[in-house]
């Protein structure tokens, strides 16, 4: 085979080399399923086998912990790394969060039990076909009724209905949100500010009822490392803090119980320099024939103006090919990015173009997205940094 020479350009990566998520065995969308299978939920499958069923069980969500981040971080972490080994079911093995990497997406696909494609949530902003305009899913704006949005029933609302005490212990500002009605719903909703008023309150509700479902959420982490970076002592305070909490939480289980602590997703660190960050703003080439930019800066979509869905395809993916997984939205459907099924009403959500980050490496916005692109940690990818959760276990 001819070896080639330095002026052959290289390959822009295949779509169909990317690491996929585990859908359907060991993705987040799996794992509320398998725990309400485990609590006797008509419908719901065991998809992640190596789990066991407890007839309580607590999920602790902690935003932004991932496994490769809580595994750099012994010192600060003491509790939560001596359960590795835990997790997955004793196999110490981590989840894989789903594409795109992102709260508003892994939240769908936790409380839904569906990966992206079905639910519908496939991204932190994307189009709305009804009106032409990007929809941030995580702020809900513009505002756009819920309930067609992501129809199906969440896993909370099937085992409330089943008799399962179904509760979520949160901030009080997420009470009243869409996400939290289109994602998270179901029995009992219980407002605390406090991280540790929550983890004591979760304790109780799980105690609530004989066979229980119970929620709890930490979002601060996940600011930390957006503000300062996963390398900051803001980060590694936070991560400690986070470890009290789990720990506090495990210590009050009540007979019978299960917690398992996991996240949306992971975090990386990326240099504040025009290698690693391209301003989609100030390079014409990629903008030529873009109508909106969607998702976030390791995760795009990319829409484009009627006529122009292949040049903007080429274009991306000359510029960008070696450093990004840059698809058509039926190549990346295809892949599989999204799940094994993209529903119908999905389908114009996605992209012309979806370009997901293989290196350390953003695409900004500085105009458009001010804020979002003076973020130093960032997510959304297929990267291990960005996929692999823990599914940490304590039973009581």
């Amino acid at each position: 085979m001819a070896q080639p020479t330095p002026w052959d350009d290289p390959e822009p990566l295949a779509p169909h080399t990317a690491p996929l998520p585990e859908y359907g065995t060991g993705s987040l969308a799996d794992l509320l399923p398998t725990l309400a299978a485990g609590l006797g939920v008509p419908g719901m499958t065991a998809t992640i086998t190596e789990l066991t069923a407890a007839d309580r069980v607590c999920v602790f969500l902690v935003d932004g912990l991932g496994w490769e981040q809580l595994r750099a971080h012994p010192d600060e972490a003491p509790f939560l790394t001596s359960l590795l080994g835990s997790s997955r079911g004793g196999t110490g093995r981590p989840l894989t969060a789903g594409y795109p990497a992102t709260t508003a997406t892994s939240l769908a696909s936790v409380g839904t039990g569906l990966p992206p494609g079905a639910h519908g949530l496939p991204g932190y902003a994307v189009r709305n076909p009804a009106t032409g305009e990007l929809m941030n899913q995580l702020r809900w704006q513009p505002w756009t009724d819920p309930g067609p949005w992501q129809p199906y029933p969440t896993v909370f609302q099937l085992a409330h209905e089943a008799g399962v005490h179904a509760a979520q212990v949160s901030s009080p500002t997420f009470e009243h949100t869409p996400l939290t009605r289109i994602a998270l719903s179901g029995g009992s909703f219980h407002g605390r500010l406090a991280g540790e008023e929550r983890m004591d309150l979760a304790a109780q509700q799980l105690a609530a009822g004989d066979r229980a479902l119970v929620y709890t959420y930490y979002a601060e982490l996940d600011g930390a490392g957006h503000r300062y970076g996963v390398a900051s002592d803001t980060w590694r305070g936070q991560l400690m803090r986070v470890d009290r909490l789990a720990q506090r939480l495990a210590e009050q289980l009540p007979p019978r119980s299960a917690l398992y602590v996991t996240a949306d997703h992971g975090m990386v660190d990326i240099p504040f320099d025009e290698q690693h960050r391209i301003d989609f703003d100030e390079d014409w080439e990629l903008r030529a024939g873009v109508a909106l930019l969607g998702g976030e800066g390791r995760a795009r979509h990319v829409y484009a103006v009627p006529g122009a869905r292949n040049d903007v395809l080429t274009c991306w993916r000359e510029v960008l090919g070696e450093q990004f997984w840059v698809a058509s939205r039926d190549e990346a459907i295809e892949a599989g990015w999204f799940g094994p099924r993209v529903d119908e009403r999905v389908y114009a959500r996605l992209g012309d173009v979806i370009a997901a980050a293989h290196d350390d490496v953003l695409i900004t916005a500085s105009e458009q997205e001010p804020k979002e692109s003076a973020l130093a940690g960032n997510h959304g990818s297929m990267t291990p940094a960005e996929q692999f959760v823990p599914l940490l276990e304590v039973r009581s």
